[in-house]
C-alpha cells in the first residue's frame, strides 16, 4: 500500500484528478492506500468506494457501515464469476 500511494504521489500535482482501481483489503475503513496518501500529501482529497454482500440489501447492516464514502449493497445471492 505505502508503495502504491507513493508511485501515485509520484505521477499527479495537486491539481491532476486521478482515478484508481484496488480491491477493498487496500482502502476499506480509509486505511491502506488513502492511509499513505494522506501521510504523504495531507491536503489530497479522496473518495473512497467499496462493495458489499448482504443478505438483506434493504438497511445497511452496522459492520459494513463507514468502510468507504459510497457503498455498494449488493446480494448475497448475486451469481459470481470468480
Amino acid at each position: 500500500d505505502a508503495t502504491m500511494a507513493s508511485s501515485i504521489i509520484a505521477s499527479i500535482s495537486p491539481q491532476t484528478v486521478f482515478l484508481h482501481f484496488n480491491g477493498t483489503y487496500h482502502s476499506n475503513n480509509y486505511e491502506g492506500i488513502s492511509w499513505y496518501i494522506n501521510k504523504y500529501r495531507p491536503d489530497t482529497k479522496i473518495v473512497t468506494i467499496a462493495t458489499v454482500e448482504q443478505d438483506d440489501i434493504s438497511k445497511l447492516d452496522e459492520e459494513n457501515k463507514g468502510l468507504a464514502d459510497f457503498i455498494l449493497v449488493i446480494p448475497s445471492t448475486m451469481t459470481r464469476t470468480y
